[in-house]
């Protein structure tokens, strides 16, 4: 099995390691979030698993936010420059999109009725079609 090699450049080195971060915390944020979400249909009916599941996703966002933060921070100014377009970009399609969206929900225009699930996966899309056009434009 082919293993990725962290590469040998110390600025390579850290975004490597950044990345990891990043994806772990990533990971144990969405784990977390499944938990929360499934775990009182699935798993347990008292809601005290329930407020525990809710502090463990809060704690794992916390800690995606700050391994998002100093991932960032380690950036050289190209490529943070092409994160914060891509962070713009996400926002002005969120806040622009869902009053429209609520509206059309509201007055049954669209055969299904909006909730949160439906603005992060808008806002995911958003921001990885950003930031893959971004890294592309600036090679």
């Amino acid at each position: 099995m082919n293993q990725l090699k962290p590469p040998q450049n110390p600025y390579r080195s850290r975004i490597w390691t950044n990345n990891k971060r990043l994806c772990r915390w990533h990971g144990a944020w969405l784990a977390a979030t499944a938990l929360m979400a499934f775990g009182p249909i699935f798993l347990w009916k008292a809601p005290v698993f329930t407020l525990l599941a809710v502090g463990l996703d809060l704690a794992a966002g916390v800690g995606m936010i700050l391994a998002t933060k100093k991932y960032v921070m380690e950036l050289d100014e190209l490529h943070r420059r092409v994160w914060l377009n891509a962070l713009g970009i996400t926002v002005g399609v969120a806040v622009s999109a869902v009053p429209p969206l609520a509206v059309m929900g509201a007055y049954h225009v669209i055969p299904f009725h909006p909730n949160i699930a439906h603005l992060v996966i808008l806002m995911a899309v958003t921001f990885v079609v950003s930031l893959v056009y971004g890294m592309v434009r600036y090679r």
